[in-house]
């Protein structure tokens, strides 16, 4: 299993972040939220992706960067979960969205709650 995640995967292009915005599909699992679309990237990754802590709930940014942290360690020690069976390319936001300071393991078990939520709602999709 790969538990890296290179600069190839980090979704950096304003383009794509607004089309995430405008057009993107969401699932949530209390306090994150995961926001998704299709798109065909040049580089060989199956999927690309951000994250972002809300600057309301945490007004210093040294609150955010944690959280930012946290949810980056998160996707990189669980994306399996996302990249098995994935035939289709996405870029994918990930949030945080609650003033609660959760412990890490409280957000490592609602990230693998949510990515299980995306499979399941990617495989419908299909459907």
């Amino acid at each position: 299993m790969d538990f890296s995640y290179p600069v190839s995967e980090k979704l950096k292009s304003k383009k794509i972040i607004d089309l995430l915005f405008s057009e993107g599909k969401s699932v949530s699992k209390y306090p994150l939220r995961l926001v998704y679309i299709t798109h065909d990237f040049e580089e060989n990754v199956p999927l690309k992706m951000g994250v972002s802590v809300s600057k309301k709930h945490f007004k210093k940014a040294v609150d955010r960067n944690y959280f930012k942290r946290v949810l980056r360690e998160c996707y990189r020690l669980n994306k399996s979960i996302l990249t098995t069976n994935l035939d289709t390319k996405y870029c994918i936001m990930f949030f945080y969205q609650t003033n609660e300071k959760l412990s890490y393991q409280e957000i490592e078990e609602k990230t693998k709650k949510l990515f299980e939520k995306f499979r399941k709602a990617v495989i419908q999709e299909k459907n």
